[in-house]
């Protein structure tokens, strides 16, 4: 794949989240502020998916597989 070819597409990825945040309208420093703060809260997010998901997944499946029936595997 052509490098300028991967540097346009980006350019028009950013182009687009300007268009849809319609952040272009806003001044340089009021568009670093706001860029700051996206990406402060996405990566809040991701963190919290990446801590607390894979625990409530857990225990629904605990959950669900007491209601269906199975036994707990320190049952003896």
């Amino acid at each position: 794949m052509d490098m300028k070819r991967v540097k346009d597409y980006i350019y028009w990825l950013y182009y687009q989240y300007q268009l849809v945040t319609c952040s272009y309208v806003l001044e340089p420093w009021e568009q670093s502020m706001f860029h700051t703060i996206t990406v402060t809260v996405l990566a809040m997010v991701a963190y919290t998916a990446y801590v607390f998901v894979p625990i409530h997944v857990r225990l629904a499946l605990q959950f669900f597989s007491q209601i269906f029936g199975a036994q707990p595997d320190a049952v003896v």
